[in-house]
């Protein structure tokens, strides 16, 4: 079964939006020159963001298998960006087809091609919702009408959380997570990936000028910064770790030899 929700919206293209940008990032056709412009500086800037997309990627399969080795059937995953395959409802459905999955994102967009592309398999469901991040009752009552959130939920914020500020008078990020876990029922997954500025100040630091001269924030965050949002869960091995060293397959190993990827990752499971 498959669903989306909402007609889209007019997409602006006078500005970049971050999951256009991705997607020039992984070889993508669906962005526009003003994704393709940003995108360019900031390679110039920082040549790990194309091993960092693909690494990304990668770290959200390995994960999301790992949930649904785990026994999670149920699966939330925003700021989706535009598909890409494998998507994550084909690696959950994968290990267990009676999966059911939600993804949302607030780019029109997104939710085109989410309307021609999210076929889920017939045992389960995947159902995408036009929203917003910062919208928490929005997202989690859209989401409500696929998932049961009386039972274990993944849910993933794959390179989403450096594009939210942790001031308390704006997105908050450590207080709206928190939010979204306490809706989420006990042995519930968190996925989560965030830029960092640890391994590469320079380069990062350069990037995140060109994203806010741009207009988009972007606030990469240290080690302990990063760590924080898994406050009170229970961190999964081999903990928080840059991207390439979470749980690597061969692909991961072999392409840790191009170099560092200033992200870091890691899943815990709420108790």
């Amino acid at each position: 079964m498959t669903g989306s929700d909402a007609a889209p919206t007019r997409i602006d293209t006078s500005r970049p939006h971050p999951a256009r940008v991705y997607d020039w990032w992984l070889g993508g056709k669906d962005n526009y020159p003003v994704d393709e412009e940003l995108a360019r500086k900031i390679l110039a800037a920082d040549e790990t963001v194309l091993r960092g997309a693909r690494a990304n990627r990668r770290f959200m399969h390995r994960a999301v298998r790992t949930a649904a080795e785990a026994g999670i059937r149920q699966f939330l995953d925003i700021g989706t960006g535009i598909p890409t395959e494998p998507n994550l409802h084909q690696v959950a459905q994968g290990v267990a087809p009676e999966s059911r999955v939600v993804y949302a994102d607030n780019d029109p967009i997104v939710l085109r091609h989410a309307q021609a592309l999210l076929h889920g398999s017939a045992e389960g469901a995947t159902h995408y919702v036009h929203a917003d991040v910062r919208d928490l009752d929005g997202v989690l009552r859209k989401a409500g009408e696929t998932l049961d959130f009386d039972r274990p939920v993944a849910l993933s914020l794959v390179a989403l959380t450096h594009y939210l500020s942790d001031d308390p008078d704006g997105d908050d990020v450590y207080g709206l997570l928190a939010k979204y876990v306490a809706a989420l029922a006990p042995g519930s997954h968190l996925i989560l990936s965030q830029v960092t500025p640890d391994l590469s100040p320079e380069a990062i630091g350069k990037a995140a000028d060109h994203f806010r001269r741009s207009g988009t924030p972007f606030f990469p965050r240290s080690l302990a910064e990063f760590a924080r949002f898994f406050d009170g869960l229970e961190l999964l091995g081999p903990g928080v770790i840059p991207v390439h060293g979470w749980r690597p397959e061969a692909e991961d190993v072999a392409s840790q030899a191009e170099g560092i990827v200033p992200v870091y990752a890691g899943v815990a499971r709420k108790p």
